[in-house]
């Protein structure tokens, strides 16, 4: 398209979800119950790990990583879609809508990595249980967790670069939130650079954890299938339940977005997706390590009686 045709966009009108006429309040209400629960939900997993010397081990370590990611993420996206809801739609400037999803990128592109280091860290444990000390060292956990943090802000760096260089003409967005495919559309310049730039980063670096996961997953299904007896099998399960449960919900609503999105007419369901991604999944993450984890149940309980 011809740029010299059009006005150029400086700042973009974010529809929310419309008009919700009588339930906007009620809506309002319980998403921000449920955005308080989330945060206070991680809030709390980082801060046993970090306060309880029975948490100081790599598992925990990781997951108080993956709460972070959650905070991170949905402190982004979430209190701004409160108020769309509130005014039934808002404007937002072009820099702090690119900004907003460079913001969302880093989070994301970390619990990717982090659910892989964490399905590594299950392998280990068990399909290499004498060796666990000597290769989960703090320093590799350092490591590992410090490449995923690096690799989610150098990706979203090279992201919010190309995304600057465009130029718009259409300005409003059918979203909640500043989403690449919505804000892509809107421009009416060459976008081959952001599509190459996602073909080449962000597919990769999406689906090669969840590759890794699966390869983890099947060499550890090998090993426990060979331990003799159904209690050492029922408690080698058991410490991957939680972590398995946690990759299900987070790449079946991922790929549900980005990988395998619905067509534009379910523009909707494509919200939903998104909200359910954004909210519920940070929700989910504390309750789903809470309730099957008997060392967190414990944490829990010794820290409510502290304060009692």
């Amino acid at each position: 398209m011809d740029e010299k045709n059009h006005t150029i966009v400086t700042e973009f009108l974010l529809l929310g979800f419309g008009n919700l006429a009588h339930f906007r309040i009620p809506t309002f209400i319980i998403l921000l119950i449920v955005h308080f629960m989330a945060l206070s939900g991680n809030i709390l997993v980082i801060t046993l790990v970090a306060a309880k010397k029975s948490l100081h081990c790599p598992m925990y370590f990781f997951l108080s990583q993956l709460s972070l990611s959650e905070i991170l993420f949905t402190t982004n996206i979430v209190p701004n879609m409160l108020r769309l809801i509130l005014e039934g739609g808002g404007k937002i400037s072009l820099f702090h809508c690119v900004f907003q999803l460079y913001l969302s990128s880093v989070p994301t592109v970390a619990q990717c990595l982090l659910l892989a280091v964490m399905s590594f860290d299950r392998h280990v444990a068990i399909c290499r249980p004498l060796h666990y000390a000597t290769i989960m060292t703090f320093k590799r956990q350092i490591l590992m967790v410090t490449f995923s943090w690096l690799l989610g802000i150098f990706f979203s760096i090279i992201l919010y670069v190309f995304l600057r260089k465009l130029t718009f003409c259409c300005h409003t967005i059918d979203h909640f939130f500043c989403d690449i495919a919505p804000l892509v559309k809107l421009s009416c310049s060459d976008t081959s650079s952001v599509e190459l730039v996602t073909a080449l980063f962000a597919y990769p670096i999406i689906l090669s954890p969840f590759l890794f996961i699966v390869v983890s997953y099947i060499s550890i299904l090998q090993t426990v299938l060979n331990i003799p007896t159904s209690i050492g099998r029922q408690k080698a399960f058991s410490t991957c339940s939680s972590h398995l449960t946690s990759v299900c919900l987070y790449y079946g609503t991922l790929s549900s977005i980005y990988i395998f999105p619905l067509k534009e007419k379910f523009i909707n369901a494509n919200k939903g997706l998104t909200l359910l991604y954004a909210l519920v999944t940070p929700l989910f993450n504390p309750l789903i390590y809470s309730l099957r984890n008997q060392d967190i149940k414990n944490a829990i309980v010794r820290l409510s009686k502290f304060h009692i």
